[in-house]
């Protein structure tokens, strides 16, 4: 059996549920996709496109024929829409790297772009549910879009350096820990668990960057939070 073989065919049983490595190894890029992304480090976005391809095949288990045969539409579809906006973030950081120091410089969202992205999330997950569910997305199809929605503006938010982007992953982890657990997803489940403080985490040491950043740069534009 080739490594590729093994990949895509090897599990992991715990206490009688299998569980796929690539499930595991694929939530793992992930993780390093996000600690990248906290120290700024251009390097996040190509590892995060490793584990959106693999689990892109582990969302779509009745079509690639995997233990658990539950189809997640927007997990599954949220995978193809992270690389492509990670090739954008990938982007834009690089170019800000050559003119700066970092690949970029954390700062608060405007009014208008807060209001945008709470639009997007509601109004995203509103037009999305029914498309899910006539596709047969597992239910609740509410929570999938959800979280596709959510993951969407969170790595937009990323690529643009808003600090705000941290809060988009809390909430799109509050709705996808339960949805993974019913649909028998327990080894993203648990990373999702992780996340949840991490992005928290994540949050905080952003704003910490802004403060240092006025401190250290006196002359740079403000980055206070707007009315």
């Amino acid at each position: 059996m080739n490594p590729i073989e093994w990949l895509f065919d090897a599990q992991l049983v715990i206490g009688g549920q299998a569980i796929l490595w690539r499930e595991i190894i694929g939530n793992l890029f992930g993780l390093a996709s996000a600690l990248g992304g906290l120290r700024r480090k251009v390097w996040a976005w190509p590892v995060g496109i490793i584990g959106n391809v693999l689990l892109f095949t582990v969302f779509l288990g009745a079509v690639f024929d995997t233990p658990n045969p539950v189809n997640l539409l927007g997990q599954a579809s949220r995978q193809v829409m992270f690389i492509v906006v990670s090739i954008y973030g990938w982007v834009r950081w690089a170019r800000h790297q050559q003119v700066s120091e970092t690949a970029v410089d954390p700062q608060w969202a405007s009014t208008r772009a807060r209001i945008l992205l709470a639009v997007g999330l509601v109004g995203g997950t509103l037009v999305l549910t029914p498309i899910f569910r006539a596709l047969g997305s597992f239910e609740p199809v509410w929570a999938d879009a959800w979280i596709f929605m959510g993951s969407l503006l969170a790595t937009y938010g990323m690529a643009k350096g808003w600090t705000e982007f941290w809060l988009i992953w809390v909430a799109v982890d509050i709705v996808g820990v339960p949805l993974l657990v019913s649909a028998g997803y327990y080894a993203s489940a648990l990373l999702y668990v992780f996340y949840g403080a991490f992005t928290i985490f994540g949050f905080i040491t952003w704003m910490r960057v802004q403060r240092v950043t006025r401190v250290t740069e006196p002359g740079r534009a403000p980055t206070t939070p707007p009315s």
